[in-house]
């Protein structure tokens, strides 16, 4: 499933915005979602709600996905009085963890306003976010490849051109095929997440 896929079905399913941060790594995600209002951006961002955040913590901690209520029971925190004066006490945090080969975890948090997720919707955000979490990317060919790991080197179009005894046409034409593979928006976040998957 295509992630502008999965922004659709999240949408729809938390009104009220939702957060997905697909195979985090040291300090990043590979791929990041933020559908929360601006205002409530703004704020978390002030505050530094991520650096406190109890959901972000429990998704650290475990596997699965928790209510907001039942975390809000068992810690008492500023982040989550905040989400409660903005309108997003009904939130659920999901965590999917990764392999021993590949041991980054994915996180969601997603919200609506007047009642709490129901079981098969916190069952339908858990399936959605671990098969963007297993889904690297359909596979690049190995010219794409060639082509990217010139161009994450900081090579020039008509140098990555000259290297592989190709047209310029034709090293714009596998950049951007395998960019539309990643379903990555340019050719450098397409080498961005190509390194970090360790294709490169």
């Amino acid at each position: 499933m295509k992630p502008s896929e999965c922004k659709t079905l999240f949408s729809e399913l938390a009104p009220a915005g939702f957060y997905v941060a697909i195979r985090v790594g040291f300090y990043s995600p590979e791929l990041e979602m933020n559908h929360f209002s601006p205002e409530w951006i703004d704020h978390y961002t002030r505050v530094g709600g991520a650096l406190s955040d109890p959901l972000l913590q429990w998704a650290r901690d475990n596997a699965g996905h928790a209510h907001w209520r039942d975390i809000a029971l068992a810690l008492k925190s500023q982040v989550l009085n905040d989400y409660a004066r903005f309108g997003l006490g009904h939130s659920c945090v999901v965590s999917v963890l990764g392999s021993r080969e590949n041991p980054k975890r994915s996180v969601g948090i997603f919200a609506r306003r007047e009642r709490d997720f129901n079981a098969s919707e916190l069952a339908e955000f858990e399936a959605i976010l671990k098969n963007l979490h297993e889904d690297s990317g359909r596979c690049l060919t190995e010219p794409q490849l060639e082509a990217l790991r010139l161009y994450a080197k900081g090579f020039l179009y008509k140098e990555i051109a000259h290297e592989l005894d190709i047209s310029q046409g034709a090293v714009k034409l596998r950049l951007r095929n395998g960019a539309d593979r990643l379903d990555a928006r340019s050719v450098r976040e397409a080498a961005h997440i190509a390194a970090s998957r360790g294709l490169l």
